[in-house]
């Protein structure tokens, strides 16, 4: 898998994590949802992706959106 899967498919799974735990626990986990997409956002005008450095730092090859 590379890094670019990888950071998205986290990215996917902590979305459904967000939207279950909105509809299960408690409303304001809503913004948990919103904190994901506002740093996807920044992540794709940036270049700068918290998840992408941790998946580098545990050895997951390099592809070709996060150089």
């Amino acid at each position: 898998m590379t890094l670019d899967r990888a950071v998205l498919a986290f990215a996917g799974v902590m979305t459904l994590l967000s939207v279950l735990l909105t509809l299960w626990v408690s409303p304001l986990f809503v913004w948990f949802t919103v904190f994901i997409g506002l740093n996807l956002l920044q992540s794709a005008f940036t270049g700068f992706c918290p998840a992408a450095i941790i998946f580098r730092k545990l050895g997951v090859k390099t592809g070709c959106a996060f150089q």
